[in-house]
């Protein structure tokens, strides 16, 4: 054994090898920045290089971007609120607060260093849990792996809102998006409208950045200043040290949380993310610090996601099931190679398992190294007047949507998206249950859909679905007997219990009414349609809708109850408000129908003018220069991901 890692650390440390390794970081780095690309373009990017070089150069190439990008993309959590990915959600809930108190270097040191730890814990369990994990994950039947899916689906939905009943409502309507599409177990495609662009259903990217990044991006544009009132002061980054030794066990223990999610291939990062984060929530003393800041919720976000995305690699080598996107582009280069995954792999192939093992942990150490470096400058940037940011990131992040299918359909959805974001933003929705509701649609369908046909419904009786659906009741029931044992008989409040949940930092703090009304109206017609839709479809072809749609219609119904209501209750505005994101909103709607009409080029020009002259002030020279240079890095960037700017249909009639 210690042979064969001494033979592949050597490998490992050839000059071109160890440049492919560190090439592949930094590209890891960079996409992990960039809200919308993260790990799956990285590696989808650099695939083609890989065939131009040994077996082991290439797939070092991918393992230093795969190693990196949840370490990377805490900087676009922090500091703009666009998580990433799914599971950097937690992150951009806390870090982003800290962001704005001006304490963005300590929140991404913390973040840095968790995800180290991560990765390099991620490591060791892959080294030691491939001989012997194969048992373990053969014992998890789909129930129990439906029942995880759950369980982070209900952590998500219970721990970042203003009460439960939203919560819930959002996870749902999370989840009525994630079985848009078609059926796995039938010839139907659901929710489609007749359009073709829906046939595939929502492209993950898209969602994320709509309900996240165009929201932040629209508010930070509407305040007029930086992402930080205050000056961030350079001596917190150093605070990170404190801070992370401090919760160094809860760091360990969130890794551990990340190595099982990583275990379960098809979950992964988000739930294990979530329930992490709701372990950091549970077992702190002062939780009214989570969803404004608080320290421990990035600790845990970010030790259990980078443990999950190397542990995802221990199903993909031992079964060729991918534990996630990127797993899923390494278990091709595998092949390519002429590797093929399994349980024998280890004894045929111990130099590949430890040059695999020595990859994600070096890459884990040094890009944290370089990401603690630069954290003084990257926490500078949170005092530049957001307008001059704001127009290569959306940008940014519009290229990253109309990847999915090139197609006008995907910048449409992204706005639309970013307008039902923004709306839930002011109306105090949670928007990372419906994130999360989306990702894990696809495997608890499947999961659900082969429990029913194999057990009917004994499967409720089984051990392992009984011991993880505790960790949803258990709390409950608790919850219920303190408020009973306190003398409050009513049961209603423990739902939608506002003491133990989170109010997201996102969400204002003037409560928006009208916005309110409108989304929960609009909400509830969605489910009500969805409904009526869903009667068309065979019965197998319903048992996914039928889980979002049903609760979700009672929960959206009781939340527009109360909103109406409260309508006409007096509430409080804070003096001197002026409320003219919508102006905002409606400029980026414009833009969308500029480009359908007359293209990207065009419309591109046209809102790079007005951001940069009339919503940050530039003066014409350095405009116009800054804007051409935005101009042309997002057609360099279009040239290196091979996609064609939108014609317009104007234009392509002419």
């Amino acid at each position: 054994m210690f042979e064969d890692a001494a033979v592949a650390l050597e490998i490992l440390f050839q000059p071109m090898r160890l440049l492919a390794l560190f090439s592949g970081m930094v590209a890891g780095m960079v996409f992990g920045m960039l809200p919308g690309l993260g790990g799956v373009a990285a590696v989808s990017i650099l695939l083609p290089f890989i065939y131009l070089m040994d077996s082991f150069s290439g797939l070092a190439l991918l393992l230093g971007a795969i190693s990196v990008v949840y370490t990377a993309d805490t900087i676009t959590s922090v500091l703009i609120g666009a998580p990433g990915s799914p599971a950097s959600a937690p992150t951009a809930i806390e870090g982003h607060a800290l962001a704005k108190q001006g304490e963005a270097a300590r929140a991404l040191g913390v973040g840095f260093l968790a995800s180290m730890v991560g990765g390099i814990l991620g490591a060791i369990i892959l080294l030691v849990a491939i001989p012997v994990a194969g048992p373990i994950v053969l014992s998890l039947g789909t129930p129990e792996l439906f029942m995880f899916a759950v369980v982070g689906l209900y952590f998500a939905a219970s721990m970042v809102s203003q009460n439960r009943i939203k919560g819930l409502a959002a996870a749902c309507f999370g989840l009525l998006l994630g079985v848009v599409g078609p059926a796995p177990a039938a010839a139907d495609f659901r929710f489609t409208f007749g359009q073709a662009y829906l046939l595939d259903g929502f492209s993950l990217t898209i969602v994320a950045l709509g309900l996240f990044g165009i929201a932040e991006v629209i508010a930070m544009l509407a305040s007029g200043g930086g992402i930080s009132a205050d000056r961030v002061a350079l001596t917190h980054w150093g605070a990170g040290f404190s801070d992370f030794w401090r919760r160094r066990w809860l760091v360990l223990r969130s890794a551990i949380i990340g190595v099982f999610g990583g275990f379960v291939p098809a979950v992964g990062a988000s739930a294990s993310t979530w329930i992490a984060y709701a372990h950091s929530m549970r077992s702190a003393k002062d939780k009214s610090r989570f969803g404004h800041g608080e320290i421990r919720g990035i600790a845990a976000a970010e030790g259990a996601n980078n443990a999950t995305i190397i542990s995802d690699l221990v199903p993909t080598l031992l079964f060729s099931v991918p534990g996630g996107p990127a797993a899923a582009i390494f278990l091709g280069a595998l092949y390519s190679f002429g590797y093929y995954p399994g349980p024998r792999m280890v004894n045929e192939n111990p130099d590949l398992m430890f040059l695999i093992v020595w990859s994600v942990a070096l890459t884990s150490v040094v890009g944290a190294m370089v990401c603690f470096a630069i954290t003084p400058l990257i926490a500078r940037l949170t005092q530049i007047r957001f307008a001059l940011i704001a127009a290569p990131l959306l940008l940014v992040m519009i290229v990253g949507a109309y990847q999915a299918t090139n197609t006008i359909g995907d910048i449409s959805m992204l706005i639309t998206l970013g307008a039902i974001g923004w709306m839930m933003k002011h109306a105090g929705w949670p928007r990372a249950p419906v994130l999360v509701g989306y990702v894990l649609a696809t495997p608890m369908e499947q999961y659900f859909w082969l429990t029913t046909q194999l057990h009917g419904w004994s499967w409720l009786s089984r051990p392992g679905v009984l011991i993880i659906a505790a960790i949803i009741v258990v709390p409950l029931i608790v919850g219920l007997y303190r408020r009973w044992r306190d003398g409050r008989g009513d049961i209603l409040p423990v739902i939608e219990e506002e003491g133990l949940s989170l109010q997201a930092v996102s969400v204002a703090h003037v409560e928006r009414k009208w916005v309110e009304l409108v989304l929960a109206a609009l909400i509830v017609l969605a489910f009500v349609y969805a409904f009526y839709e869903m009667l068309g479809f065979a019965a197998v072809s319903r048992l996914m809708p039928t889980m979002a749609i049903v609760p979700g219609l009672a929960f959206s119904v009781f939340v527009l109850i109360g909103r109406i209501r409260r309508m006409f209750d007096p509430e409080k505005t804070a003096a001197g408000e002026a409320f003219n994101e919508p102006v905002f909103l409606f400029a980026l709607i414009g833009y969308g129908v500029l480009v359908w009409a007359i293209g990207f080029n065009i419309a591109t020009v046209i809102l790079l003018a007005w951001m940069l002259f009339y919503c940050a002030g530039m003066k014409a020279v350095t405009g116009i220069a800054y804007g051409a240079l935005i101009f042309a890095g997002i057609h360099g960037l279009m040239v290196l991901m091979k996609i064609q700017p939108p014609l317009g249909v104007l234009l392509a009639i002419v």
